[in-house]
């Protein structure tokens, strides 16, 4: 067959062979652009496998994208929670954390506390106070009140008459202004810096002349910013080692910016306990706070520096002191002093009142009398003649302080006392200002230790009358009082006054009580005298009116019912007066003093007994403290009685 026959019969015999094995395409055809219209020719089970890839390569992208969305969830959730959980690496600003304002001021850390600028209370200004340090020609200086208030309460300055002093024992150190000469009581000396730089009257002064008269160390660090590391507290602190390196924060929590970074080793004082952190203070000078486990070996130590504190001498009485005062207002008193002392029993001390200030400049009208001293030495007592402030003409807390605040007035009131004092024989001072105000307090105390060097210098004894313990006269500081003078007398009566809104007690026993045990905590029980009134109010109350209590509205008075009046009685006085009404007193065991009320005159009266009775029951928790002795207000109220019950106490 030719060629054409064999093909021919080929075709025949594949049509009529029935079905053959095909071998498969790997793809199906696919059209031209000319066949779109035409169905395309696929193989047999090429779709079924078509179709599973497609779904597995679907499945395959939803897994990506799954994994791609938790991978996406877990960076936000991760990110969220070093936002909340994970430490920052912010770095406070140390200007700020200092309160550093100008570049010639330095921080000040006094015994692992940063000082602060504080608004001026006292002006009435919301100005904050002056930088608590500062640095001039190379040297480092501190502001008066912070080292008044923090360091050593003994350096005084007078910005009225531009002078610093520190009272020692013998007599005052003082420096001038812009000069390295000073006077040591008696002895001229320099160094080798400027002592004392102004502002206005602001005072800094250099600190290694605070130095030579405090207990204290101080470690200066140059560093940006500059920082002066004061200790002058000893004793027990507790210390801690750094465990490895870390840094310290401004607050607890890691989120709190960083104050400074602390090497391994170092060595901290541990300040409070906040759980999971410590509050620290390095050695130069950063306050904050450590993670608790980054601590190592937390203990106690003992603090201390070698220095040589100056002693002030006194003098001390080898009996106890039963002191009453004479209230002598006028020089024809002075001549009742024989008839005044006769009846009295075991007294060892007379102090009439005699000094008191005449003017602002420091004047002082004297009713001194050489007789009354010589009659008085002859009964075997001893004369503390009263120095007080203002009583008559001038009464005021604004004059106290004119004089005061000046050294050359004080120094004037001092001498004219001392002055008189030896003329007239006299044995102590007793030393009795009620019109001191809060402002006035440095000046009062500065006062209280120039005199007491004077009363030292010239054998007489110095005693200070005080109210008793109250927040509102800690300014009066009977803590240095103890230190400087020889005895310090706490006035246990004045409880209720003619100015109080109610009735009450002069002296009630707890009165008494309180004070004393608040006094103890400042001065030691041998220099401790307690005052007891001889003396009682006899009080009126009358409901006020609607008027009355319209024009008290919004004021302190308006929630006391009664409006009140009183009067002051001596002992046999106020006895007479609850006879005459008719009624019998009654013992209150709560003031532990006989008391009377009655009805007359349109109102109730009130009366609180002092007598023989109340007397002794404060002389038992007298006795009972140990105290150096006792004091009574004044010469001539009393029962005669009440001696012979005093001399059972003070014997």
């Amino acid at each position: 067959m030719d060629e054409r026959e064999r093909k021919g019969a080929r075709g025949r015999r594949n049509r009529t062979a029935g079905p053959q094995k095909q071998r498969p395409d790997r793809y199906a055809q696919r059209p031209s652009d000319g066949d779109s219209g035409r169905r395309r020719a696929v193989r047999p089970g090429s779709g079924k496998k078509r179709s599973s890839r497609a779904r597995r390569r679907r499945r395959n992208a939803v897994i990506r994208w799954i994994i791609f969305i938790v991978l996406i969830l877990a960076a936000a959730g991760g990110f969220l929670i070093w936002q909340r959980y994970g430490a920052s690496n912010e770095r406070a600003d140390l200007e700020q954390y200092y309160e550093l304002d100008q570049d010639d001021e330095i921080a000040v850390v006094i015994n692992n506390e940063v000082v602060r600028k504080e608004a001026d209370a006292s002006s009435g200004e919301s100005e904050p106070s002056p930088a608590p340090g500062k640095v001039y020609d190379g040297q480092y200086y501190i502001e008066y009140s912070v080292v008044r208030d923090r360091i050593n309460s003994r350096f005084y300055w007078d910005p009225n008459e531009n002078i610093l002093l520190y009272t020692l024992p013998d007599g005052n150190v003082s420096a001038e202004v812009g000069s390295n000469e000073y006077t040591d009581v008696t002895d001229q000396k320099s160094a080798d810096y400027t002592i004392l730089k102004t502002e206005g009257r602001t005072a800094y002064i250099a600190l290694p002349f605070i130095q030579q008269y405090t207990n204290m160390e101080y470690e200066v660090y140059d560093e940006h910013p500059v920082r002066a590391v004061i200790t002058s507290e000893w004793g027990e602190i507790q210390t801690a080692e750094i465990k490895r390196d870390t840094e310290v924060r401004y607050q607890g929590g890691v989120k709190s910016p960083i104050l400074t970074d602390i090497k391994k080793g170092s060595k901290v004082t541990v300040l409070e306990d906040e759980n999971n952190w410590m509050k620290v203070g390095t050695e130069d000078g950063f306050i904050g706070y450590v993670r608790t486990r980054l601590l190592n070996d937390i203990h106690e130590e003992t603090t201390s520096r070698e220095f040589d504190e100056p002693v002030y001498t006194n003098i001390s009485k080898d009996y106890t002191i039963n002191m009453v005062w004479h209230n002598v207002s006028n020089p024809d008193a002075n001549g009742y002093i024989l008839q005044s002392i006769a009846q009295t029993k075991g007294l060892t001390t007379i102090a009439p009142t005699w000094f008191s200030l005449a003017d602002t400049e420091g004047n002082i009208t004297s009713l001194a009398d050489s007789d009354y001293v010589n009659y008085a030495h002859q009964a075997k007592l001893e004369v503390w003649a009263v120095l007080r402030d203002f009583h008559g003409g001038i009464n005021s807390y604004d004059e106290t302080y004119e004089v005061l605040s000046y050294t050359s007035k004080r120094t004037k009131v001092i001498n004219q006392v001392i002055a008189e004092a030896i003329e007239k024989g006299i044995d102590g001072i007793n030393l009795d200002f009620e019109l001191v105000s809060a402002a006035c307090g440095e000046h009062y105390i500065q006062f209280v230790r120039e005199l007491s060097v004077k009363c030292r210098q010239n054998g007489l004894v110095l005693s200070v009358d005080n109210y008793v313990p109250q927040p509102y006269n800690e300014h009066y500081d009977i803590e240095e009082q103890g230190n400087v003078a020889d005895y310090v007398v706490i006035m246990g009566y004045d409880e209720h006054t003619d100015g109080s809104y109610e009735a009450g007690s002069v002296a009630s026993i707890g009165y008494l009580e309180n004070g004393i045990t608040d006094a103890l905590k400042s001065v030691p029980d041998d220099k401790l005298i307690a005052g007891v009134p001889f003396f009682t109010r006899l009080w009126f109350e009358t409901p006020k009116t609607d008027e009355e209590l319209a024009q008290e509205a919004g004021t302190e008075a308006a929630s006391y019912p009664d409006k009140v009046t009183s009067s002051a009685y001596g002992m046999d006085e106020a006895a007479q007066v609850v006879e005459d009404a008719g009624v019998q007193a009654q013992w209150d065991s709560e003031t532990m003093q006989n008391y009377a009320q009655w009805e007359a005159d349109g109102g109730t009266y009130k009366i609180w007994l002092e007598d023989n009775q109340s007397l002794e029951e404060k002389l038992k928790v007298i006795k009972s403290n140990n105290l150096a002795g006792v004091a009574e207000w004044s010469l001539g109220m009393e029962d005669p009685a009440v001696w012979d019950v005093i001399l059972q106490y003070v014997n």
